[in-house]
């Protein structure tokens, strides 16, 4: 049995009513059947079945309110309906009645070879960590027919926090991708089904072994002519633009992208199953600026080439449009919300970094012989940790009612990395124990992860303060964004050998980095941090200083 839960129906929208059944239960339905007619607070919208089956359970009564994400009525998929009756029909399919020749060979040959199918079962998104109910599928590793092994990586998606890889739970065969790329998977939801390797075939093996013995010869014509009825039908029904019910097929998602650009479901050429119209052709007809239907003839004439593959990729003055979504989406969230409620202040200082550049480069050969690759960001770690002590209110932070101030134990220094997946600031923990050689360790393993996409979500966590190497692409000055609920960061700009005055007011070349904090007001006033950026300033512009104070 599977369960249909409501999808999302309209940005912000979390619940509806339901207004009417279309269905009743035990009722047997079709793909693309309406089913239930629900009303949020903006629209009427009716809502489809997802595929064939029959009816065992309304979940939600007429009048009642049904939530976003949660079940909606159950169902038993077609397929597994058929399998069910498999053995008893075949049964009596192999025993002719006595006023009933038997079948002849070639009879028996046409017959599909069903039996041999075993039962497919659906594989459930599991939790991604806490708080992830959606993710955001970013490539798939497999396609339908392929065989699976256990803990075979099947599919990468992302969630608002990380790119994961999900693994086969045990070997198999492939039968249905459930979320296409680039379409949001929900947690505890089908992602793809599967036929178990040791799962036992549907059907009774007598049945399938006397059709496999049947000669080829004769069964050839019967599965050949009903594979012309078969393609001929999906043409007609493809290019006429309804379904079975006198309608168009779409998901609720398409329907709201088609609201959001003032289209109506009928303009825009489907390329799917019975005609429905996919996100894609949304798309395509909007790149192609609204003149679609005189493109329809051509895509009906040639159905292995859709109509979305003969639009141009871009065109002068074609607004591009792209989902926002996974860790960029939450970022952006976070940005907002912090920039929105934290009293941001600015304070900039310059460091001259003459002297911490020539003890890198005498510490450089050592570092690569023990795999390290050495740069600076891990002496402005430990140099930070380090002022910290002396600073604590830089290592805490406000409760969510603003009445108390947490101080923490560990000094957990995150990095901002232009990753794969967007903007990520992984952290490394406990740097007050760490040695330079760890730091580095650590920086090079989260860098390599965020640019991949793939850092743990334990990496992401628990940061205390940050920095952001904008010199690194070349940034002189930032404001950076505080990435709450931390109570500063720092933007270290690029180093440039510029003139300064030496103690004897000789003209000297140095090396000169300029910095820009960001703290948060409510806890931090410009005295404190310009005492602490002084006392941090102080490690770096004279490293040898950092010895006396390492355990």
């Amino acid at each position: 049995m599977t369960e249909f839960k409501l999808p999302d129906i309209g940005e912000g929208i979390v619940e509806c009513e339901v207004v009417e059944w279309r269905i009743q239960e035990g009722d047997v339905i079709e793909e693309d059947q309406p089913v239930v007619e629900v009303m949020t607070d903006k629209a009427l919208v009716e809502i489809t079945a997802p595929e064939a089956g029959r009816v065992t359970r309304l979940h939600v009564p007429k009048g009642e309110i049904a939530k976003v994400h949660a079940p909606l009525f159950a169902y038993e998929a077609e397929s597994g309906e058929a399998g069910a009756s498999a053995p008893a029909s075949e049964a009596r399919e192999s025993e002719p009645r006595a006023d009933e020749p038997s079948p002849s060979a070639a009879e028996a040959g046409a017959r599909p070879a069903k039996a041999a199918t075993a039962a497919a079962k659906d594989f459930i998104l599991p939790d991604l960590g806490e708080g992830i109910v959606e993710c955001e599928v970013v490539e798939w590793r497999i396609a339908e027919g392929d065989m699976l092994e256990e803990d075979q990586p099947v599919v990468d998606v992302m969630t608002d926090k990380a790119m994961m890889e999900i693994t086969a739970p045990e070997a198999g065969q492939v039968t249905r991708l459930h979320v296409a790329k680039g379409e949001i998977a929900k947690v505890h939801a089908p992602l793809f089904a599967y036929a178990p390797a040791d799962a036992e075939p549907e059907g009774e093996p007598e049945t399938a072994e006397r059709e496999a013995s049947a000669p080829a010869a004769s069964s050839q014509p019967a599965p050949q002519a009903a594979a012309t009825e078969a393609s001929s039908g999906t043409v007609a029904r493809e290019t006429s633009g309804q379904g079975p019910h006198g309608r168009i097929p779409a998901s609720p998602a398409v329907r709201r992208l088609l609201r959001e650009h003032g289209l109506r479901l009928g303009e825009v050429p489907g390329s799917g199953k019975q005609g429905r119209v996919l996100k894609e052709d949304v798309q395509a007809y909007l790149a192609r600026g609204g003149t679609a239907g005189a493109e329809a003839p051509a895509a009906a004439e040639s159905p292995a080439e859709p109509a979305r593959a003969s639009a141009p990729a871009s065109a002068p003055g074609e607004v591009r449009v792209e989902p926002m979504r996974g860790i960029r989406a939450a970022m952006a969230r976070k940005m907002v919300a912090s920039a929105s409620t934290i009293p941001h202040f600015q304070y900039g200082e310059e460091l001259d970094v003459t002297e911490l550049l020539a003890l890198r480069e005498r510490l450089k050969p050592e570092a690569q012989a023990r795999d390290a690759r050495l740069t600076l960001m891990p002496f402005f770690m430990k140099a930070m940790a380090l002022s910290i002590r002396d600073f604590p209110i830089l290592n805490s932070r406000l409760n969510e009612a603003g009445d108390e101030i947490h101080y923490l134990p560990s000094c957990n220094i995150g990095m901002a990395v232009d990753g794969k997946a967007g903007l990520m600031v992984p952290n490394v923990k406990g740097v007050e124990r760490l040695s330079l050689l760890e730091i580095a360790g650590e920086i090079q393993r989260l860098t390599q992860d965020a640019r991949e996409g793939r850092v743990a979500s334990a990496d992401l966590q628990e940061g205390t303060i940050s920095i952001s190497n904008i010199g690194a692409l070349g940034g002189t000055y930032a404001a950076p964004i505080i990435n709450a609920p931390e109570v500063a960061i720092v933007a270290i700009g690029k180093t440039q050998w510029l003139p300064r005055f030496d103690a004897d007011d000789n003209v000297v070349k140095r090396a000169i980095m300029t910095v820009t904090w960001a703290g948060d007001h409510r806890l931090i006033d410009g005295g404190t941090i310009a005492r602490f950026c002084n006392a941090w300033k102080g490690y770096l512009e004279a490293p040898e200083t950092m010895l006396l104070h390492l355990g």
